[in-house]
């Protein structure tokens, strides 16, 4: 299952906008370091394709994608070198698949700021920095191992150390090892050390309630103007975490007119999941039959193969083909009855790489 760890200095809005895309309930107050053990929550992926497919289908049972966030502590300045819950913060971020960063962008006398003001570029470079320094201490780490076996010639030692240091350059510059053109092996010796530099990271702007309205937010015209300190940032979703806890009480009609209302066309759930989703380069195909209908998640280039054996392992060890057809021909046409009769279902081989909106039947033989 997917798992992104949300993640930004104390008291920036991270536990209410867990417990809002959760509606876990996690203690979310006015003081540093409210969350110390991570606090785990499970929710469906909204897709509107599945309730679509289900009804056409007449399938007894629907069963979505499901993705993990995970509330992590809040980190302070020094953080990589254990001040706050450092370490153990650190510990935490590594075991996550992506990063949803949230900086406080909304002033508000109430609620304290670790760092004595509102000052969403300062912040955001802080955790930034924290992160690049834990990763510096981790690569000189394992530069320090490698080193001696190169000393002694062996060639992938040497080489594993030429990357290291590449990678231990451009960190100490400001950069991200994404800058660094490295080769697949190269990627993998970098990815085998689980920096955290590498995660992919969804920006999350949390404003205050009025401003999702007007889009009067000083943080987001400086993002669209570009300044200093933003460059780069390509994934930024704005919401408003208040807002986000009002909609979780809601019944769903109730929801939409409230969302419809502010002029929201999709929850901030959705928009951060779509995001992630992006980051990730993550698509979503379907199954379907009298039983049931469910989303699976998998990443883009995904082959058939590859993608039956998360239906069910004996699926991809006896793959014979995939009968495949996109979601807008299936709708359009009604019914897998109509789809067959009509030759719109597409027969696909062992190098068939799945499409978002697929819907998948395996033909396999053990």
């Amino acid at each position: 299952m997917l798992q992104v760890g949300i993640v930004g200095l104390p008291n920036v809005g991270k536990s209410s906008l867990f417990n809002a895309l959760t509606a876990a309930g996690a203690p979310a107050e006015n003081f540093p370091f409210c969350t110390v053990e991570p606090n785990v929550g499970t929710v469906a992926v909204p897709d509107p394709r599945l309730p679509r497919i289900h009804a056409l289908a007449g399938s007894r049972e629907m069963v979505p994608a499901f993705i993990r966030f995970v509330d992590i502590a809040g980190l302070v300045k020094g953080a990589s070198r254990g001040e706050g819950l450092g370490n153990q913060f650190l510990g935490q971020i590594r075991e996550v698949d992506a990063i949803a960063h949230v900086i406080r962008c909304f002033e508000g006398p109430d609620v304290v700021h670790v760092m004595g003001s509102v000052n969403p570029v300062r912040d955001l470079e802080i955790v930034e920095m924290e992160l690049a320094l834990a990763d510096l201490d981790t690569l000189e780490k394992r530069i320090e191992k490698v080193a001696k076996k190169a000393r002694l010639g062996e060639k992938e030692a040497a080489r594993e150390q030429e990357v290291l240091e590449s990678l231990v350059e451009v960190l100490s510059r400001g950069g991200s090892p994404g800058d660094v053109h490295l080769s697949t092996q190269e990627l993998l010796i970098a990815r085998s050390l689980n920096l955290l530099t590498l995660k992919p990271v969804v920006h999350i702007a949390n404003i205050a309630e009025e401003e999702v309205v007007d889009g009067t937010n000083p943080f987001l015209r400086d993002q669209e103007g570009g300044a200093p300190g933003f460059e780069g940032r390509r994934r930024v979703v704005p919401l408003s975490a208040a807002i986000e806890a009002e909609l979780a009480l809601l019944e769903p009609d109730d929801r939409q007119a409230f969302m419809a209302d502010l002029g929201l066309q999709e929850s901030g759930l959705e928009r951060v999941i779509r995001a992630a989703y992006e980051e990730l380069r993550l698509i979503t195909f379907f199954s379907t039959g009298d039983k049931q209908t469910r989303a699976w998640t998998v990443p883009q280039g995904t082959r058939a193969p590859d993608a039956a054996g998360l239906i069910h392992t004996d699926f991809q060890r006896g793959f014979i083909r995939a009968e495949a057809i996109g979601y807008h021909e299936f709708e359009r046409l009604g019914s897998m009855k109509a789809a067959r009769d009509q030759g719109a279902i597409r027969s696909e081989g062992k190098e068939y790489e799945v499409r978002d909106g697929d819907i998948l039947f395996f033909r396999f033989n053990v």
